[in-house]
């Protein structure tokens, strides 16, 4: 993201401060790097759209999805942002609040598995060729 001038750096710190109770619950498992070790920010502005949350070295997306999200509107909205953040090289992940508040284990695990699965697959991310390892 470096070079890339960011936008609604002010509506960004005004959603920080006003966070739903599933964004709460999912930013008490991601913050400080408790995720396998990955930063995550919250807010964070990609362009001309804010995500929930945001791990720059991934280019990880994540949101937390109430109720306009699956109406017909929510749903094209949607799909068009993540068509746009998918030609920028973001993945995104939706949940729904209420999985959210009643599994944050599932979707903690869920996201582990994206993370693992980028690791695996971005070379630049594991520093070591699979089945190497140190010699002592």
């Amino acid at each position: 993201m470096r070079g890339m001038k960011r936008n609604n750096i002010e509506l960004c710190r005004a959603l920080r401060g006003n966070q739903t109770d599933a964004e709460k619950k999912l930013w008490s498992v991601l913050r400080n790097r408790q995720l396998a070790n990955v930063k995550f920010r919250r807010q964070f502005s990609i362009g001309r759209y804010i995500l929930d949350f945001y791990a720059p070295e991934y280019k990880l997306g994540i949101e937390a999805d109430g109720g306009q999200h699956y109406e017909e509107a929510g749903i094209y909205h949607d799909n068009l942002r993540e068509e746009e953040l998918s030609k920028l090289g973001v993945k995104m992940l939706r949940f729904d609040n209420l999985d959210i508040l009643n599994n944050i284990e599932g979707v903690h695990e869920v996201i582990r598995k994206t993370i693992e699965e980028k690791r695996c697959n971005s070379p630049h991310l594991n520093p070591l060729p699979t089945g190497e390892r140190i010699s002592d």
